[in-house]
């Protein structure tokens, strides 16, 4: 179906992954700084001939290895996400079809085609996270819906899930009676307010 949105959301745990960037340019840069910004304490590797000043600074605020050499399978070991940036469109694809053929997940960027997964747009507000995906149409819409979700995500909603955790460990009951009083409880919060 073209005007419809398959792709299955997911958060990962990149704490408990490896990432590798192939590629040391902007893009590169790009990738990781957001990959830092949501998870910064996510592995990465990255593997490039060369690399900007800038992303060299930006390494050294994570668990980030360069290393300054050409792209090759063997860097794919251990890793479990992969994203190829590099301006070289041979390289990669080289990058998927070594990871499709051991089963990596990987990003090509600005290369749908060769994409498992799409880094979308992201707002977080402690432990809320709000993911935006436009298919991989439109990284642009997804910046813009991003910026307006961060002025609308009230600043106090990290307080609002820390209190009904609490009060979801005091009710009672099997899971379908405690998702029943959660709801109830909750409903409140989405109403819109009559004129």
């Amino acid at each position: 179906m073209e005007g419809r949105n398959n792709l299955y959301p997911i958060f990962l745990k990149v704490q408990q992954l490896k990432v590798l960037i192939v590629g040391g340019g902007f893009v590169a840069e790009e990738k990781l700084g957001f990959l830092l910004k949501s998870s910064p304490d996510a592995h990465v590797t990255i593997v490039s001939p060369e690399f900007r000043e800038d992303t060299i600074n930006l390494a050294k605020q994570g668990d980030v290895t360069l290393v300054k050499d050409a792209y090759d399978k063997k860097y794919l070991k251990g890793h479990h996400i992969v994203v190829a940036t590099t301006n070289k469109q041979e390289v990669n694809a080289k990058v998927y079809k070594h990871c499709r053929k051991r089963s990596i997940l990987v990003n090509v960027a600005d290369n749908p085609p060769y994409c498992d997964f799409y880094m979308g747009g992201i707002v977080t507000k402690g432990n809320v996270k709000v993911a935006i995906s436009t298919n991989g149409k439109s990284p642009t819409t997804a910046k813009r819906l991003r910026q307006f979700f961060e002025d609308v995500l009230p600043e106090n909603v990290d307080e609002l899930v820390i209190n009904l955790n609490k009060y979801r460990k005091t009710i009672k009951g099997d899971f379908e009676q405690k998702v029943e009083k959660l709801n109830e409880f909750t409903k409140g919060l989405i109403e819109k307010k009559e004129a």
